[in-house]
C-alpha cells in the first residue's frame, strides 16, 4: 500500500479494479481547508487518462508490473508468437493485445512484454531499430535546406517520412516511440 502523500511520477497503482500509472502529481495546500493531492493517471491497459484528487492519507495498493525480455518469432494470421529465451516457452498473443506496437519490429528481434498478474497488456519494442527501405520515390539533390521529407515504406511494412536524399535499399534508424527517422546507418 502506498499513501497519496508518497505519490511520484511513474508509480503504478491499482484503483477501481484498473491499473494506473501516475503521469503527474501535485500536492495542493489551499489557504482554507485540508491539503490534497491532484493527480493525472494513465490507464495502462487502454491508454485513457483521468484526473483524480486524493487526500494525503488515502492509501492505494501498488501494482507490480513485470517486464520480461521475449523474442518475437513470427506472425500467423491473427496470432503473434513470442519466445522466452531462458525457458524456451512460447506465447501466442492476439491482434487486440498487440495493437500497432510491432510495426517496426522484425522477426527474431527482442521486445519487452509487460504483464500484471500474468496477464500481458503491452509490448514494448526497442527504442530504436534499424530497418531497410523497400519502397520510396527516387531521391534528388538540392532543396534540403527546407527539411522536406517524402514517404517511405520499410521492410516491416510501416510508413516513415524520410529526408529527400534517402534512397530505396538504404538502411535507416527509426525511433519506435514516435515513428520518426533518426539517421542513415
Amino acid at each position: 500500500m502506498i499513501s497519496a502523500g508518497d505519490f511520484r511520477n511513474g508509480i503504478t497503482i491499482e484503483l477501481d479494479s484498473n491499473i494506473y500509472q501516475i503521469i503527474e502529481f501535485q500536492h495542493v495546500k489551499p489557504g482554507k481547508g485540508a491539503a490534497f493531492v491532484r493527480t493525472k493517471l494513465k490507464n495502462i491497459k487502454d491508454g485513457g487518462v483521468v484526473e483524480k484528487t486524493f487526500r494525503p492519507t488515502e492509501k492505494c495498493p501498488q501494482a507490480r508490473i513485470d517486464r520480461n525480455d521475449m523474442q518475437y518469432l513470427y506472425n500467423d494470421g491473427d496470432l503473434y508468437y513470442f519466445m522466452d529465451n531462458t525457458t524456451y516457452e512460447q506465447i501466442a498473443l492476439g491482434v487486440e493485445q498487440i495493437g500497432d506496437s510491432l510495426k517496426f519490429v522484425k522477426e527474431n528481434e527482442m521486445v519487452k512484454m509487460c504483464s500484471h498478474n500474468g496477464n500481458v497488456f503491452a509490448i514494448e519494442p526497442p527504442i530504436t531499430v534499424e530497418l531497410q527501405i523497400t519502397e520510396t520515390e527516387p531521391g534528388f539533390k538540392g532543396d534540403t535546406a527546407t527539411g522536406a521529407t517524402k514517404p517511405a515504406i520499410v521492410e516491416t511494412g510501416a510508413k516513415v517520412n524520410v529526408p529527400l536524399f534517402v534512397e530505396q535499399g538504404e538502411t535507416i534508424k527509426i525511433d519506435t516511440r514516435t515513428g520518426e527517422y533518426l539517421s542513415r546507418v
